[in-house]
């Protein structure tokens, strides 16, 4: 798998990468399979934001962020008042699937409900029953490309 290339510069948010790496990230190349897969659970969680679904939203985080936010009133409060973009993302495209220091990040190009596209970073965690959850976001703002 081809190292993951990130535009960092204007960063809002990158919380994640206080968190530890995430156990069995970058332990084995994932396939089509796996890629289908992460894809489905931040598309799940973007569908169950839009839906104000907290108990479906936080359902798709990490045993890790249910730990730190508890239950998802807290959780979705944080999306609601740290996350636009991703809490009301429109024309969502999936991009680039790598690692970064370790970590596994699926990048995805979205517009927020202002207009403005960003590129939101998830980290996705595999689970003991190899499902994936997503283990944290950053969003950096994005080339007005694409979507």
């Amino acid at each position: 798998m081809r190292a993951l290339v990130v535009p960092m510069p204007a960063l809002l948010f990158f919380f994640f990468f206080a968190l530890p790496p995430a156990a069995g990230a970058g332990d084995a190349a994932v396939n089509s399979a796996d890629a289908a897969a992460i894809r489905a659970v931040i598309a799940n969680q973007l569908d169950a934001f839009l839906k104000d679904d907290g108990t479906a939203a936080f359902a798709y985080a990490s045993p890790t962020i249910q730990k730190i936010f508890g239950d998802p009133d807290t959780f979705m409060e944080m999306v609601r008042t740290g996350y636009q973009p991703v809490y009301r993302a429109r024309g969502v495209e999936f991009r680039d699937l790598g690692t970064v220091d370790g970590r596994l990040i699926q990048q995805v190009y979205m517009v927020g409900p202002d207009g403005v596209p960003v590129l939101a970073l998830y980290e996705m965690q595999r689970q003991p029953d190899g499902s994936w959850r997503i283990n944290g976001c950053a969003i950096a703002k994005a080339p007005d490309q694409g979507v």
